[in-house]
């Protein structure tokens, strides 16, 4: 706590020093970040150090597939604190498993450009790519490379691995995997249209320059935060 004295008066008056932090840096031009409900935290952020994968350099997902990563996350240029109260910025990078206080990178303080949060998202991406490249052991479309990596990143490795999707891939499986995609729509309980509409572009992204799909089952959804 941060205590202050009025002027001309004995009463005294304290305030939070993470408030005190953010109010003085709104003065020097740091804006103050917001509550983003509407943003959850990708779930490769999420897993236990440990499980992360430590292979080398991965296969790069294409342009086309960072896009639809992009489009999904969408862009903050300044701090802002996601569903889970976390801090975060750009591309849904996640800054710190807490609060904005202040105490972030000087460059996040002041905000990043979308050039500069493209950067950073790939940044973050590798993490999916290596997960995916020692995942996977089929040979993959640059489409469904991208889609299954987006998957990665959404609901973290350890989810990916374990997931009946990515058994289906490795056996050569065509016409399920569109509906265990859309599985995955579910967060804190409850189905997300957000979700929804992203595992959908990640399906069309998959199946990219295959032709028509069989008609698509039905399947009991998924939470990305428990997993299958």
């Amino acid at each position: 706590m941060v205590c202050m004295r009025r002027l001309g008066g004995p009463a005294v008056t304290c305030v939070p020093a993470v408030l005190v932090s953010m109010l003085l840096a709104g003065c020097a031009g740091v804006r103050t970040p917001m509550a983003r409900a509407d943003k959850l935290t990708a779930g490769i952020f999420l897993d236990e150090e440990g499980a992360r994968e430590s292979i080398g350099p991965a296969r790069t997902v294409s342009e086309k597939g960072l896009a639809l990563t992009k489009v999904s996350e969408g862009f903050v240029g300044t701090l802002y604190e996601d569903a889970a109260s976390y801090c975060t910025i750009g591309y849904g990078h996640l800054v710190k498993k807490a609060r904005c206080d202040g105490s972030e990178p000087e460059e996040f303080l002041h905000g990043v450009t979308e050039p500069r949060g493209t950067e950073i998202l790939g940044d973050d991406m590798g993490r999916a790519e290596r997960v995916v490249t020692n995942a996977v052991s089929v040979e993959l479309t640059d489409g469904q490379y991208g889609a299954l990596c987006d998957l990665a990143y959404n609901i973290g490795g350890a989810n990916f691995r374990s997931s009946t999707l990515l058994r289906l891939v490795n056996v050569g499986e065509v016409d399920g995997i569109a509906a265990q995609f859309m599985r995955w729509v579910k967060a804190g309980g409850k189905e997300l249209p957000g979700l929804r509409l992203r595992r959908a572009r990640e399906v069309d992204l998959y199946y990219e320059g295959m032709g028509t799909r069989e008609p698509m089952q039905e399947l009991p959804a998924i939470d990305i935060r428990e997993g299958e």
